[in-house]
């Protein structure tokens, strides 16, 4: 049986029990089936379910054929977001047991077709956690704002096992509180800074100005410098990491505050230019090989999972907005992703995909692996 099963068994049904035909389990592995062999609406899983429902009753008996897109929109549309996270996260843990030193991004991505203007209804924003080294969804929290990513990270954070990781966040989470947070739970934070924490701000600014002004002479710190080309792009990042904490104000505030760095990404390309520099204050020694390591994951994010998901499965061409269901099926897509990052065949998700459509075979593969 496919290992999701049992983990989402515990959701409830919305359904009153006299209107049930079809068992939630039947609805929901029809579309996690439907979606892993390229459908992206409610039709396309009922076609999906009316052309492979022999194959489909491999898993799930559906003892009366299958639901109706109507149906089916009714069900997704009702069902918990927060029951679906905890299962999608304990499911997540069963599959990947030890993250040991993971790098695990937190970072937002907004489904814009959600959105629905007659209704008043602002677009789904998802806040998710990334394993960047499995490239694996850890989990993720739906919110209808930006904004709102500051409440949404520390009830993601709950759910995540963080013993032995780097949390890496953007400026958005820079909150004492989440900082507090992460290292309560076992983990250690790289966090980048901007505007929102004007006064930090400006002091790692003006800390690492004169110390590059003065060539970093009598400070102590780590470098390191990374340089990439290809297809006509070459890209220098250099990453500079000090524990002199000295001219904070009060450093003290930030739990487990151990560093504060400085990368500069400079990148020539079709014969243009650009250069960037972003500061962070972080709960890890003052390695710069380690910092590295943290801030490339979350940039590995939008390649390794907003990119693939805008891209391969077209989220943010998707016109579902009807109660939970954006919620729901942004977590189905998550939850397609990290079967297709387990089965071992090589090969992008987009060809993954396509070969799911064709083979009953290969489907079965990524539905078990």
């Amino acid at each position: 049986m496919p290992s999701f099963i049992d983990h989402f068994s515990r959701i409830e049904d919305p359904r009153i029990e006299r209107h049930k035909r079809h068992d939630l389990m039947d609805i929901l592995v029809l579309v996690v089936c439907a979606v892993i062999s390229g459908a992206e609406g409610w039709l396309a899983i009922q076609e999906f379910g009316y052309n492979k429902l022999d194959w489909l009753r491999r898993f799930v008996p559906l003892r009366h054929g299958v639901p109706s897109h109507d149906g089916i929109a009714y069900v997704m549309a009702r069902l918990s977001p927060t029951q679906f996270t905890r299962c999608f996260c304990d499911w997540v843990a069963s599959i990947k047991t030890e993250l040991g030193d993971e790098v695990i991004a937190i970072d937002g991505k907004t489904v814009r077709g959600s959105q629905n203007r007659r209704h008043g209804r602002k677009p789904l924003h998802l806040v998710s956690a990334w394993a960047t080294s499995s490239r694996l969804v850890l989990g993720q929290e739906a919110t209808d704002e930006k904004s709102n990513e500051i409440t949404a990270i520390p009830r993601l954070l709950e759910l995540l096992e963080l013993k032995g990781c780097i949390v890496m966040l953007d400026a958005m989470g820079c909150q004492r509180d989440i900082a507090a947070q992460i290292v309560e739970q076992g983990g250690e934070y790289v966090i980048g800074l901007k505007g929102n924490q004007d006064n930090l701000y400006e002091a790692v600014q003006d800390f690492f100005t004169t110390a590059h002004a003065s060539d970093f002479q009598g400070v102590t710190h780590d470098y390191r410098e990374e340089t990439d080309k290809g297809h006509g792009r070459l890209e220098t990042r250099k990453y500079w990491i000090t524990p002199c904490l000295d001219t904070l104000p009060a450093p003290e505030q930030w739990r487990g505050l151990q560093s504060i760095g400085m990368v500069k990404r400079e990148c020539i390309q079709d014969g243009k230019q650009t250069c960037e520099t972003r500061y962070f204050i972080a709960a890890i020694a003052p390695d710069a090989q380690r910092f590295a390591h943290a801030v490339r994951g979350h940039w590995g994010i939008e390649n390794g999972l907003h990119w693939c998901l805008d891209v391969t499965f077209r989220e943010d061409e998707s016109r579902l907005r009807t109660g939970a269901a954006p919620a729901i099926m942004a977590s189905i897509r998550h939850l397609v992703l990290n079967l297709f990052q387990q089965e071992p065949s090589k090969g992008s998700i987009k060809q993954k995909r396509l070969r799911a459509a064709w083979s009953d075979e290969f489907r079965s593969k990524v539905l078990l692996a």
